[in-house]
């Protein structure tokens, strides 16, 4: 398979995405300003700072060409996923329901947090493994200034009935102050889905202390070898 990467004037993480992303299959960078594709059969978002995240993060990045071309590909069922700042990005772009406010401590903060997998049959998560008791955990940094999950009570109640709601932070780590401790949701047809936490800088034990990261790349290469079996 091969994945697609967005950077973005501003973008910071697209490097790591691009590694981890070529850890399970090919990839390829895709500049913002170019529609093509290139036939990417999976659209990664990476986090930084798109547009220097004026307006708002993530606001001006939803109108560039590229992202015009994701907003089409994910009309068509394609796999997207949003890191951080491309989770804001498809939000942004109505890809995604909610949208991500300023951190409850109103401060920038990098550290390693636990994530509990509450779905785990989606295209993002199936490599955690299906009806873990409890929530298989996976240990990730986030680090993100407008990190706060919110969507209105309403919306949330049926992500939660439609299974959208995807990963939770762990007890004690929700330092942003998302809504229902949320740190990561999927669309309702599951073929787009955003996180706040980095997998990309947790795919290799020996430089991010853990793997755990690799999941939701090799996740998406299931699905996808699912879909073409």
């Amino acid at each position: 398979m091969k994945f697609g990467v967005l950077q973005f004037p501003g973008s910071c993480d697209e490097v790591d995405a691009l590694g981890a992303a070529r850890r399970v299959g090919d990839a390829e960078l895709i500049w913002h300003a170019d529609r093509d594709l290139k036939g990417a059969d999976a659209i990664v978002v990476p986090g930084g700072f798109s547009y220097g995240d004026y307006l708002r993060a993530g606001a001006i990045a939803r109108f560039s060409p590229a992202m015009e071309s994701v907003i089409s590909f994910a009309g068509d069922g394609g796999l997207v996923l949003g890191i951080c700042n491309g989770f804001q990005v498809l939000c942004e772009a109505r890809l995604l329901p909610g949208a991500l406010l300023p951190n409850a401590n109103l401060r920038f903060t990098f550290r390693q947090v636990e994530v509990e997998v509450l779905n785990s049959d989606t295209a993002f998560t199936r490599a955690c493994g299906l009806d873990a008791h409890p929530p298989q955990r996976l240990s990730i940094p986030a680090k993100h200034a407008w990190g706060r999950y919110y969507a209105d009570p309403e919306t949330l109640a049926a992500m939660d009935r439609a299974g959208q709601l995807v990963l939770r932070y762990a007890r004690g780590e929700n330092f942003n102050g998302s809504v229902h401790d949320i740190a990561g949701v999927c669309n309702e047809r599951g073929n787009v889905f955003g996180l706040m936490p980095h997998p990309e800088h947790a795919v290799d034990e020996l430089t991010g202390g853990s793997a755990d990261g690799l999941k939701i790349f090799q996740s998406m290469r299931l699905a996808l070898e699912g879909t073409h079996a």
